[in-house]
C-alpha cells in the first residue's frame, strides 16, 4: 500500500452522475488524479461506456460506485461495471452473487458497511459492528470495503480512526469529503483511498476543477 491515501474523482453530484462528465474529465484528464469514477445514475448506459473507455486510454484507474440496497438493484449495478469495464466497483449492500461476480470477473469489490438509507446516502450502526461486517466480507473475498464515514449519524471522525484500523483490508471513506478539515484527519488516519465528487462542484477547495485535484492531491502528498 501507498503511505498516503488515493484521491478517487466521483465525477458526480448529490450522489449521481453530472451530464456533462465526459466535457469535465477532458477538461482534468491531465490532472494529478490517478483513480476516476461515477455512479450507476443518471447517464445513459452508452455514454457512461464511453467515458469509461476513454478514461482507460488516459491511464486511469476506474470505478464504479452503486448506490443500492437491494440484492436485485447490487446485480443490475455489478453487470453495468462489468459492461464498462471498471476496475472497482464500490458500493451496493454485500451480496454473494455480487462478490462471486467480481471475483469471476476481476472486479474488485468494495461494498458498503453499516446501516445505510437515502440518497444521497446517511450511514448509521456502530463501529464494532461495521468491523465484524467488515472482516467478515474480506473473508470471503472482497477487495475492500467502501465507508460512508462523513455521512455518520454520530462522531465521524472516530468512526473512520477505528474502521481504518480494524479492518484487514483497503478502505475507501466515501462521501462529503468537503474540507481541509477532513483533509487533515483522513491523512492522520490513511484509509487506502477517499472520493471527492460534490465538493469540487461546489468549489470547496478553490480553483477550477482541475486545480482543486492538484490541489488536493499536493496537500495529501505533504
Amino acid at each position: 500500500m501507498i503511505n498516503h491515501p488515493t484521491l478517487i474523482v466521483m465525477l458526480t453530484y448529490n450522489d449521481r452522475t453530472v451530464k456533462n462528465a465526459y466535457e469535465i474529465f477532458e477538461q482534468c484528464k491531465d490532472s494529478a488524479a490517478c483513480v476516476w469514477g461515477m455512479k450507476e445514475e443518471a447517464l445513459p448506459l452508452e455514454q457512461m461506456k464511453e467515458l469509461y473507455a476513454y478514461m482507460k486510454e488516459c491511464g486511469k484507474t476506474t470505478a464504479l460506485e452503486v448506490v443500492a440496497y437491494t440484492e436485485k438493484e447490487g446485480m443490475e449495478g455489478m453487470r453495468m461495471a462489468a459492461e464498462c469495464g471498471c476496475d472497482i466497483l464500490m458500493g451496493t449492500r454485500f451480496f454473494d452473487s455480487i462478490n462471486r461476480f467480481c471475483l469471476e470477473h476481476k472486479i474488485k469489490y468494495m461494498p458498503f458497511v453499516g446501516e445505510i438509507t437515502g440518497r444521497p446516502s446517511v450511514l448509521s450502526g456502530t463501529a464494532q459492528d461495521m468491523i465484524q461486517e467488515a472482516n467478515t466480507y474480506l473473508s470471503k473475498g472482497a477487495y475492500g470495503i467502501d465507508l460512508l464515514g462523513y455521512r455518520y449519524t454520530k462522531d465521524a471522525a472516530a468512526l473512520n480512526e477505528a474502521i481504518v484500523s480494524q479492518v484487514k483490508g483497503p478502505v475507501c471513506i466515501a462521501g462529503s469529503v468537503n474540507s481541509y478539515q477532513r483533509l487533515d484527519e483522513l491523512k492522520k488516519v490513511a484509509p487506502w483511498a477517499f472520493t471527492i465528487g460534490s465538493a469540487f462542484f461546489e468549489d470547496k477547495f478553490g480553483g477550477t476543477f482541475s486545480e482543486q485535484i492538484d490541489k488536493v492531491c499536493s496537500y495529501m502528498e505533504k
